[in-house]
């Protein structure tokens, strides 16, 4: 029987879950290369995930007990699936979905600055996200609610690591995604009616994509999409709150609030990490790690290095945007970046444009997202219009 490692370090502390960032860049520097019960080998440093990310013969990302299309993939599958996806998020597929994002931000935003002082969480970030992954999808308005309790018993269950109760969240949205294609079935749904209805139309190794590979792609798309949206814009207003500086003036030239996003995001990453396993003994970090060994690649601290990014708290746009790993790297490089930044350039352009100040509201601040959650899971700001 193999013979567990001693624990380097407890991700389960209240001390690691109340300040994901500063545990984490403790760690960078304590033992970059650490293994916990929790999360087996934990991969802090930049070169080191550079290293990872370089190598996909090495660390292979098929670690899923479960069919993860095309996340959980090497090539010649990952390649295959891959070139289905990148297509639906397409420099013209954006520009022709913005302006059904931008009517969704308008609507949360009047509402929120019409409130004055709101939890811009549960106010407006959560509602986005489920909204515009709707929108995007081609699903009806009654789901919005569903999703966010599914992303939020996806995360309680990953938290927990309660693996029955983490197949039964996955089984209840397999659920759903079978009522929605036989919805679209039954319309006769043609390829150009929605995202849905085109992944009904492909075609994988000569052969229509099956529901549980639409399912998997979907049910990617909205773990990623809900949960780091949501994050990403509460990480963005609480930044911008206490930072009325660079609030000012991402107001006053809003062409920069694209950099500024991904730097933002940098310091405070919205995803916090992935998953590889090794395929072979191999050195890494100092060490040594056998074949068949988990990993987690630990966005949130590679992208804090400061042997990459001097002074890695500070605002600068002025930074190698190659460097910057929030939507990682090499060839399982985020596929759905170009959406994610499209809506938060937009979230932020009208947040600023109808507002005069974005301020912290109340003495006790907001209150933190536990793993794997990022960012804030309240954010009491006051909205001046």
């Amino acid at each position: 029987m193999k013979k567990e490692p001693r624990a380097d370090w407890d991700p389960h502390t209240e001390y690691a879950q109340h300040d994901q960032r500063t545990a984490y860049d403790n760690m960078r520097q304590r033992c970059p290369v650490s293994y916990s019960d929790f999360m087996h080998w934990s991969v802090f440093r930049h070169a080191d995930l550079r290293r990872v990310l370089a190598d996909p013969q090495t660390f292979s990302n098929a670690v899923s007990q479960h069919l993860s299309v095309p996340n959980g993939m090497d090539a010649p599958e990952h390649t295959a699936y891959r070139r289905i996806i990148e297509p639906y998020f397409s420099a013209e597929k954006m520009q022709a979905f913005e302006p059904v994002c931008r009517n969704i931000v308008v609507d949360l935003v009047e509402r929120v600055v019409a409130l004055g002082e709101a939890d811009l969480m549960a106010e407006m970030a959560a509602p986005f996200a489920a909204r515009v992954q709707c929108a995007f999808l081609g699903w009806p308005a009654e789901l919005h609610e569903t999703l966010i309790g599914w992303t939020r018993k996806n995360y309680e269950a990953t938290l927990a690591q309660d693996r029955q109760a983490m197949s039964e969240v996955a089984r209840e949205f397999e659920r759903l995604i079978d009522d929605m294609l036989e919805r679209h079935r039954e319309a006769d749904a043609g390829p150009d009616d929605d995202v849905t209805a085109s992944l009904l139309h492909e075609e994988v190794w000569g052969r229509p994509l099956s529901n549980e590979e639409i399912a998997s792609i979907l049910r990617n798309w909205t773990v990623g999409e809900i949960g780091t949206i949501s994050a990403s814009v509460g990480i963005l207003a609480h930044f911008l709150s206490h930072h009325p500086d660079i609030q000012a003036r991402l107001r006053n030239d809003p062409s920069l609030l694209p950099a500024a996003n991904d730097e933002i995001l940098r310091i405070y990453g919205p995803l916090v990490a992935s998953r590889r396993v090794t395929t072979c003994p191999v050195e890494l970090g100092g060490r040594s790690l056998a074949a068949g060994e988990r990993l987690s690649l630990m966005w949130i601290a590679a992208n804090r290095d400061p042997e990459v990014f001097p002074e890695p708290d500070t605002f600068r746009l002025d930074r190698d945007p190659d460097l910057n790993l929030l939507y990682g790297a090499g060839v399982h490089v985020c596929p759905g970046a170009p959406l994610a930044r499209m809506e938060l350039r937009v979230v932020m352009e009208e947040l600023l444009a109808r507002t005069s100040n974005i301020a912290p509201l109340g003495d006790d601040g907001p209150t933190h997202a536990a793993y794997p959650g990022s960012g804030f899971a309240t954010l009491p700001l006051r909205l001046t219009r």
